[in-house]
């Protein structure tokens, strides 16, 4: 391992980024090793300790200095709680906790880097995900999300940033092959997941094929190697369309809302906030009435609280005759526009901005219009 500036790369058996986190560990493991006790301060034949040849040689140069220094670590003591060391310059054979052989006897895989695709997390502004012959795209706008297919809908921001993070995080269990002419053997010529992360122009794309005795075969399409992932992020890759859709029906707030219009029938309801002469906030409705501000703010909650439980890539039928249309304007211009229909038993919900329909709970929606009739 060699470092250039702040970055640490595997130069021998391969060129390639070496893990950082690692390289930390390894070299503070180094700086702060200390001899517990010397065994011997002249001995005769080091192979009693494992010192000829010495199990594992771990050898460091600091900066400015051209020699490298180096550590020969040797068997365990009978006990199992030290190991025998010494330095190729000294006679003396001394003893180091045995714990620190984990640190210190590192394999090329475990000291290179084994994050599975590259991209910078905080640039992110696309996600895709193809599984089952569905594909699930998602952008992101500022600190929103949007979900552009199979449906358009607002996303949800924590799951989707969640999934992100999950991708991110990745790390290579095992490389199974350092080249594939063949991507078949692996599952990866029709892949069970392509999962792509955008910033800008650029993309990572991971390939996740069949399992194997190892995990799941896995290739980032960038380079050649073939490797396997753990089985779990099926989970997280595989869930369910509505856990990616936002559920909350209006984006208005009880301390954001400044108009309510409903249509309900043939009814028409408009009701508008302002300041008071003391300052204090007052709601009146179309005629210019004052109402009462608990009953209004009671109203918005309700609303708030109108949940999406299962979503329809289509409007529900009954959209087409609505019971209630509600348009808020919050945050002083954004407005929306939300349609409620019943059919049967069960109440469904729609936003003029996106063409998906969800039902919703219709007890709570029969609440929110006894609220409403409380404000007539």
């Amino acid at each position: 391992m060699q470092k250039s500036g702040s970055t640490w790369n595997l130069v021998e058996p391969e060129k390639v980024e070496a893990d950082s986190v690692a390289l930390s560990t390894l070299t503070t493991t180094i700086a702060g090793l200390e001899v517990e006790r010397v065994v011997d301060e002249n001995p005769s034949d080091v192979k009693q300790y494992g010192l000829d040849p010495a199990r594992v040689d771990v050898a460091f140069r600091l900066k400015g200095q051209k020699d490298f220094q180096h550590l020969l670590i040797g068997q365990k003591t009978p006990t199992g709680g030290d190991l025998y060391v010494k330095k190729p310059n000294e006679k003396r054979v001394f003893l180091i906790p045995s714990y620190h052989e984990t640190g210190l006897n590192r394999t090329p895989f475990d000291l290179r880097d084994k994050d599975v695709i590259k991209f910078d997390r905080d640039k992110v502004d696309s996600f895709e995900i193809m599984h089952d012959g569905m594909t699930r795209q998602f952008a992101k706008t500022g600190m929103e999300w949007k979900v552009l297919q199979p449906v358009k809908a607002r996303g949800d921001y924590a799951t989707i940033e969640g999934e992100v993070t999950r991708v991110s995080s990745l790390q290579m269990h095992k490389i199974v092959a350092p080249s594939a002419a063949d991507l078949k053997q692996y599952g990866l010529d029709k892949p069970d997941f392509t999962v792509t992360v955008g910033s800008g122009s650029a993309r990572a794309t991971l390939l996740v094929g069949k399992k194997g005795d190892d995990g799941l075969y896995a290739k980032d399409t960038a380079r050649p190697m073939i490797f396997t992932l753990e089985e779990t992020i099926t989970q997280d890759f595989g869930k369910d369309l509505n856990e990616f859709i936002r559920k909350d029906m209006f984006d208005a707030r009880t301390f954001n809302t400044n108009r309510i219009d409903m249509q309900r029938g043939t009814e028409t309801f408009a009701f508008e906030k302002s300041k008071g002469a003391d300052g204090k906030d007052v709601w009146k409705n179309a005629a210019g009435k004052t109402l009462d501000t608990a009953k209004v703010e009671d109203l918005i909650a309700k609303m708030s609280n109108l949940r999406a439980q299962n979503f329809e890539v289509t409007a529900d039928a009954s959209l087409k005759m609505p019971a209630l249309t509600v348009t808020t304007t919050f945050d002083q211009n954004k407005k929306e526009t939300v349609i409620f229909g019943r059919g049967g038993t069960s109440v469904f919900a729609k936003r003029s901005d996106e063409p998906a329909s969800a039902s919703v709970d219709s007890l709570l929606f029969d609440e929110m219009l006894k609220t409403l009739d409380s404000l007539k």
